[in-house]
C-alpha cells in the first residue's frame, strides 16, 4: 500500500513538472512582449525627435544664411539647410510607413531659440548660432550612435546609421566654424585681445 502511494506520489510529481517548464516560456515570452514594447516606443520617441530636431536645424540653418556676418557661419548655415532638408524627407517617409507622426512645426524650446536669434545679428548672432550648434551636435552624435547600436526597429537603427557621418561631420564642421568666430561654445575669459567672455 505504501509503494502504491509512493509511486502515485511520484507519478503526480512528474505529471506536475512539466506542467511547470511550460510556464517558463510563457514569463519569457512575456518579458520579449514588454522590451518588444519598449523598444518600439524608444524607436518612435528617437524618430519624433530627430525629426523636431531636424525642423530646427533647417529653420536655423536659414535664419544663419541671412543674419550671419562670417562667411563661415552663412555656409555652415547653408550646409544645414541642405543636409537636414534632405534627412528630413527621408524621416518623413519612414515614418508615414511606421505610422509615426511628426511635427511640422517647431516646439516651444526651438521657436523660442529662434525667436532670440532673429533678433541678433553680425557677430553675436554668428556666436550665439555656433555656440547652439555645436552643443546641438554633440547631443544629436550621441543620440544616433545609440539609436544606431541599440534600436529595435531596424528600419530606424538603419537610418540612424546612415545619418550619422553626416552628424559627426557636422560636428567637427561646428568645432572649426566656433573656432573661427571666436567661441569655444562656453563662457571663457582671457587676457588676449578681442576674447571676451560669452555669456550663457
Amino acid at each position: 500500500m505504501l509503494k502504491t502511494l509512493l509511486a502515485g506520489t511520484v507519478v503526480l510529481g512528474l505529471a506536475a513538472v512539466p506542467a511547470l517548464a511550460g510556464q517558463q516560456p510563457t514569463t519569457d515570452k512575456t518579458n520579449k512582449a514588454t522590451a518588444t514594447k519598449t523598444g518600439a516606443a524608444n524607436d518612435k520617441l528617437f524618430v519624433t525627435k530627430a525629426a523636431e530636431g531636424g525642423l530646427a536645424e533647417v529653420q536655423l540653418g536659414q535664419l544663419a544664411a541671412d543674419h550671419a556676418s562670417s562667411d563661415e557661419v552663412k555656409k555652415f548655415g547653408q550646409r544645414m539647410v541642405t543636409d537636414h532638408g534632405k534627412a528630413n524627407d527621408e524621416l518623413k517617409s519612414l515614418a508615414q510607413q511606421k505610422n509615426i507622426t511628426v511635427p511640422t512645426e517647431l516646439n516651444a524650446k526651438d521657436k523660442a531659440l529662434h525667436d532670440r536669434l532673429a533678433k541678433l545679428s553680425g557677430a553675436a548672432f554668428d556666436r550665439a548660432y555656433m555656440q547652439h550648434m555645436l552643443a546641438d551636435h554633440r547631443t544629436d552624435v550621441n543620440e544616433f550612435k545609440r539609436e544606431s547600436t541599440a534600436g529595435k526597429d531596424q528600419d530606424v537603427k538603419a537610418w540612424a546609421s546612415k545619418t550619422l557621418p553626416t552628424l559627426e561631420e557636422h560636428l567637427k564642421l561646428a568645432e572649426d566654424t566656433t573656432k573661427a568666430v571666436g567661441t569655444s561654445g562656453t563662457a571663457t575669459r582671457t587676457g588676449k585681445k578681442g576674447t571676451r567672455g560669452v555669456k550663457k
